[in-house]
Formats: structure tokens, sequence, C-alpha cells
């Protein structure tokens, strides 16, 4: 199974996180008002946590990595696909945490920053730094999953 990465590789270091354009600020009444939970639990987040839904979901990405929206539906397709070769919600359920997971990581600066570090230091000539880099990566992406999972 292929992982999807919270941001491609050539965007990681072209976002400037923690940073919207004041037309991607939600207010009271803003369209994804609904499909947002209410309170940011960190302090600096982007957005507040998306709900588990497809549609929470596409609103998130939507506004932390649009970029990503055609990846994101290609992905659900080859889940829901396969949902029905199986039998089986299982690839589905796999890519509402996937997506999840990826959206945490783009939402928050501090495992943003984080994620685009180990990146960026996963194919480092020095041995050791490579190595910590990797266990970076995944210390992010475990957090970011438990914090979707709550």
């Amino acid at each position: 199974m292929t992982a999807v990465l919270p941001l491609p590789p050539e965007s990681v270091g072209s976002r400037v996180p923690g940073s919207l354009s004041p037309a991607r600020i939600l207010w009271s009444g803003h369209p994804l008002e609904d499909v947002m939970s209410t309170q940011a639990e960190h302090g600096n987040e982007l957005i507040p946590r998306p709900g588990l839904t497809p549609d929470a979901l596409r609103a998130a990405l939507a506004v932390v990595a649009p970029e990503r929206l055609d990846e994101m539906q290609a992905r659900k397709d080859e889940a829901f696909a396969k949902a029905v070769e199986w039998r089986s919600l299982s690839p589905v359920q796999s890519w509402v945490l996937i997506w999840a997971r990826d959206i945490e990581i783009a939402r928050r600066p501090d495992l943003s920053a984080r994620y685009a570090w180990a990146q960026d230091h996963l194919e480092h000539e020095d041995p050791a730094l490579a190595w910590e880099a990797l266990r970076e990566l995944s210390a992010v992406l475990d957090k970011a999953m438990k914090a979707v999972q709550e």
C-alpha cells in the first residue's frame, strides 16, 4: 500500500506554514463552518479540525492545500472502487483516515514544519541525519493520526 503524503515534495518548500490569505479566513456563517469542528485544539491551527466525512475533508483541503484536490478525488475514486470489489468499507475508512491525517499536518504549522524538515533530510548524505529525519517523519505521522482518532 502506498502512503499519501501531506504535501507533494515539490510544494513542501513553496508553502509558508501558518499563512492564509484574507479570502481564506473562516467567519461565522462561512460555508465551511458546518463541516469544521468548532474549536482549535493547539492554538495556532490554520483551520479547525474537520469532521471525518468526505465533504468535510474536501472543504478543509480546499483551504490548507487546494493543489491536492485532484489527488484527493483520484484516491477517493480508487478507494470506492476497491470497496465495491472487496465488498468492504475498509478502503473507504482508510481513505478517510489518511486524508484526515494529511490535513491535520497541513493545518498545524508545528507539524507541517516538522514534516517539511523530515522530508528535506530523508536522503541526507549523513546517515545519522537521514535516520533522524525518518524517525521524525514517523513521529509526525503518528501524532497526526492519533489526533484525528481522538
